[in-house]
């Protein structure tokens, strides 16, 4: 049987691939890994989060980002782009590609039946070694539940989870409502109660 390895691609050699891309490409150790498209449900709360952060950071020197903004890893390499993103502050850069951010204050990602498994094991790994970074946000898409990982002394991180009610995003002094991530404006709810 023959051995066959795969291409070892440098960040720049990435960044041109993807910006020729007809769709979104994370980096890491080297490969280029082509990412799924969200579901309507995921695109919904990705959005209600954004607007909800939006309308708290406003005036306050942070800027909400989307999906559309890559943030890299300097530690580890990684290259991403979290469904939520806020950057506080002024942008620090990538040295090999200028529109890239390194300095997140929070990452938010939405799980999906297909990145879970990744979401939580290794990419949350490789977040938790960004310098700049105070707060990591996983929610889920088939219960209504959001995981906080909030940096504490020592850069040691402390989990908290919540289904219902309110629940305070430290780094930056905002508060995510339950009831309203999952909100659907037509009416109900994105996902199911518990």
């Amino acid at each position: 049987m023959a051995a066959f390895s795969r291409p070892h691609y440098s960040f720049r050699e990435y960044v041109a691939i993807a910006e020729s891309a007809n769709i979104k490409l994370e980096y890491v150790d080297g490969e280029i890994c082509a990412m799924a498209g969200g579901s309507p449900e995921h695109a919904a709360i990705s959005a209600n989060i954004g607007a909800s952060l939006l309308g708290q950071l406003r005036g306050k020197g942070c800027r909400v980002h989307s999906s559309d903004l890559r943030i890299r890893v300097p530690a580890t390499g990684l290259a991403a782009y979290p469904d939520v993103s806020v950057v506080c502050g002024s942008i620090e850069s990538d040295p090999e590609e200028r529109s890239t951010v390194t300095n997140p204050k929070v990452v938010i990602e939405v799980l999906s039946p297909s990145t879970e498994d990744y979401d939580r094991g290794e990419k949350l790994a490789h977040y938790k070694q960004l310098a700049s970074l105070g707060a990591i946000v996983l929610v889920a898409w088939d219960r209504r539940e959001l995981e906080v990982w909030d940096r504490a002394a020592e850069s040691r991180w402390e989990r908290r989870v919540v289904s219902q009610g309110i629940i305070e995003l430290r780094a930056i002094s905002c508060t995510l409502d339950v009831d309203g991530v999952y909100r659907d404006e037509l009416g109900g709810s994105l996902v199911a109660r518990a």
